[in-house]
């Protein structure tokens, strides 16, 4: 070792490669190496979460020659570590100089000037990254025992999970690679409304758990995100407990029952009456399933309809408490209110007595209330739970009776997707 001088680099070490190794050994001739090691929280509030969570990437990281001590970094801000251990020198790779680092990049700049102290940028290694070996993991597909436990890594490490609902496998295409700069969907709900909708039926659980597999299925076969399903009532309890196991089987994260007797009606149906079940007779079956499961990562959610039916905060926070007692993994409430009021006193109240516990939101009319909103009221996850069978219906009525009313397809060509479009999306 040349020095006695301190060198600070920062790393997320998801898949190590050698433009890692690379940037170790440079850093190493300078003197002795602190390897900032990216926490899930801090790489999850800028891009997905690790594949490998911190302390199995912590256990790799301890075992590479030349690193001489590795610390956590909890943001992607780089100060807070300089401050504590003030390095000598600082090394990077010179691709934050654009992207989301290009702010970070330069606080680092700052710090160095000041301390009097050296920025060694390395040049990019071309041609490898962990995002790259990630995207290739995910065109070669995911096995159940990856998948399902990632939800509850994201919920412990994400401010809000972002769920958006899948019917066919097409739409779990759409919700699978949807992005808009940092941004994605972190899961996907299997609807209940609208797999029975995009099957010409009433959701009334008259398609049946067969049926209701096929689609599962058919999204499973070509994502790799979470999947959430929509469980209904969960029917009878001996019916659950084998749906519970079905779901493991094939690597489903977590379903959410609803507290009505069945048959339900869909709660946002004008008109329709909405008759709970009796919460002990619930928590009986939350019980079962729970005993049923062949894995801690599964996950059961209970879904409060007592804002649906016309009751109280009140009586929602107590069916709640119930819930939990019988051992649920989390919470949905439900309304099909416009004013977000309500929900947002259940989720303060439940917050008070829950700190833990997954709570989650769906905002089908109370559209307006942002995410950050939800957060900050404590909800931690948001499920957008048919909107996109309601924008693929819309246009598909507005493209078939435009044909009909000029006689050719060429005025429908602007809402229409190149047929190549299609190809490059399916033959992955």
């Amino acid at each position: 070792m040349p020095s006695n001088k301190v060198v600070y680099t920062a790393m997320v070490l998801d898949h190590l490669h050698h433009g890692h190794l690379n940037i170790i050994n440079e850093s190493r001739k300078k003197g002795k190496v602190i390897l900032g090691l990216l926490t899930d929280e801090a790489v999850a509030s800028y891009k997905r979460v690790p594949t490998i969570p911190y302390e199995k990437r912590k256990y790799i990281a301890e075992n590479i020659a030349g690193i001489w001590k590795v610390v956590p970094q909890k943001t992607l801000d780089y100060i807070d570590n300089l401050d504590k251990y003030k390095p000598d020198v600082v090394v990077n790779g010179d691709d934050w100089k654009q992207g989301i680092q290009v702010e970070t990049r330069q606080r680092v700049v700052e710090w160095i000037e000041r301390h009097k102290g050296e920025l060694i940028e390395i040049p990019y290694t071309k041609g490898i990254s962990s995002t790259q070996i990630i995207e290739d993991f995910r065109r070669n597909g995911i096995t159940p025992d990856q998948r399902m436990p990632m939800l509850r890594r994201m919920l412990n490490v994400k401010p809000i999970v972002r769920v958006i609902e899948a019917h066919n496998g097409l739409s779990g295409l759409v919700a699978e690679n949807a992005k808009y700069n940092n941004k994605s969907f972190d899961a996907i709900w299997e609807s209940s409304l609208t797999d029975s909708t995009s099957k010409g039926k009433p959701d009334i659980e008259l398609v049946d758990f067969t049926s209701r597999v096929q689609t599962i299925n058919e999204i499973l076969e070509v994502t790799t995100k979470p999947l959430i399903v929509d469980g209904d009532t969960g029917g009878q309890i001996e019916h659950f407990k084998y749906i519970i196991r079905t779901l493991e089987r094939l690597g489903v994260s977590a379903i959410i029952i609803e507290d009505k007797k069945f048959p339900k009606i869909n709660s946002l149906k004008k008109g329709a009456k909405h008759i709970q079940e009796d919460p002990y007779q619930f928590c009986k079956k939350i019980e079962e399933g729970k005993k049923a499961q062949m894995t801690e990562d599964f996950m059961i959610i209970a879904r409060v309809e007592s804002l649906i039916a016309g009751k109280t905060v009140e009586d929602a926070l107590s069916r709640a408490a119930l819930y939990l007692g019988a051992g649920v993994d989390g919470i949905m409430i439900h309304s099909k209110e416009k004013n977000p009021d309500k929900i947002f006193e259940f989720c303060k109240r439940f917050r008070s007595f829950e700190k833990n516990l997954p709570l989650i939101v769906v905002p089908t009319t109370y559209n307006s209330v942002t995410e950050e909103e939800f957060i900050r009221h404590g909800a931690n996850m948001v499920i957008y739970a048919n909107h996109l069978l309601r924008t693929s219906y819309k246009n598909m009525i507005m493209t078939a009776n435009d044909i009909l009313i000029y006689g050719r397809a060429k005025e429908v060509e602007g809402f229409c997707c190149p047929v190549e479009e299609l190809f490059k999306l399916t033959n992955r």
